[in-house]
């Protein structure tokens, strides 16, 4: 560990790649991968800082065999069209060496009002790619919804590439994916060579993609890419990326790896809110996916003269 200890404080720990989306319902709904991986586990508050002691309703766990029997990642919650879907990706049981982190996306998915209390249906997300696949996210831009996520292309070096594809249901794509973006820069290749954990923000007459990057210790970061709202967003050619991470370690205060975010805004509306996943320490024993203290941080971020975010320092609140 190091000497220094960071003045923020988490607002969940032990729960990496968090998500919180603020319904119009008035709440604020936290999902995030639990230190087990075996389960979906959602909790809901007014504010955020109440998700901190919110109560946890596992509303769907992972079965004993089969293809999405074991490490159930990075799941977000979404609401589309009156439905609520959580997309998560899952491998089948890390038992058997062949298997292991041969991850695929899925969906469980309700119509419930209150998604706490929904009974869920299973449904596999197929990207037309059958390589290993996670970390699924959702938006909806002039009236298309659209699927991004990362997964490892057959004929690109490296461990995966962000991909997007229109989305013709809360569980189905319509059309061939698009390749968005590949690791290139050094930052990016760090122990593996990563694009993952993509997430999406519109302002200022531009569409955001941050998403992180290099292997998940302390050389964890976040890069961006960027559009003009009037842009085709399935052609490649539209997106401007960061030569830069925008994101990464504060070492001077002790916050590390922060990455694998998302968006939300303050009670008010009036704020963006930057919600990662970060550790206070660099020496992990073994391989940093099973060191469970990855933990929920949340901090206000503004924007450039230009319209750029500035997301500041992970140990700033």
């Amino acid at each position: 560990m190091t000497e220094s200890s960071p003045l923020l404080q988490p607002l969940i720990e032990q729960r990496a790649d968090p998500f919180i989306y603020k319904h119009s319902d008035g709440y604020y709904y936290f999902i995030a991968s639990v230190p087990e991986y075996d389960r979906l586990e959602l909790r809901r508050s007014e504010t955020l800082a109440g998700l901190a002691d919110a109560e946890k309703v596992t509303v769907w766990r992972k079965p004993e065999t089969g293809p999405y029997s074991d490490l159930i990642w990075a799941p977000e919650i979404h609401y589309i069209d009156g439905t609520w879907a959580i997309y998560f990706a899952a491998a089948p049981s890390r038992e058997i060496k062949h298997d292991l982190f041969q991850h695929r996306m899925y969906a469980v998915t309700t119509t419930a009002a209150n998604p706490l209390e929904g009974e869920w249906a299973l449904s596999q997300v197929d990207s037309g790619i059958d390589t290993f696949c996670l970390d699924a996210t959702s938006f909806e831009h002039r009236g298309q919804r659209y699927y991004l996520w990362a997964q490892k292309g057959p004929d690109i070096p490296g461990n995966s590439n962000l991909y997007i594809a229109r989305q013709d249901s809360p569980t189905s794509i319509a059309g061939e994916p698009v390749c968005l973006t590949i690791p290139e820069y050094d930052w990016e290749k760090i122990g593996f060579a990563v694009n993952e954990g993509a997430a999406v923000i519109k302002r200022h007459g531009r569409i955001f993609i941050s998403y992180s990057a290099s292997a998940t210790n302390h050389n964890y970061c976040m890069g961006l890419l960027y559009a003009d709202e009037e842009a085709d967003l399935m052609d490649p050619a539209s997106w401007t990326k960061s030569p830069e991470p925008v994101f990464q370690s504060c070492y001077e205060r002790g916050i590390y790896g922060p990455g694998h975010n998302s968006f939300t805004v303050s009670e008010d509306g009036e704020r963006d809110i930057l919600v990662y996943h970060a550790r206070t320490y660099t020496e992990i024993e073994g391989d940093p996916l099973w060191d469970p203290n990855r933990h929920t941080y949340i901090k206000e971020f503004g924007w450039s003269e230009d319209g750029m975010p500035v997301f500041g320092l992970p140990s700033e609140p």
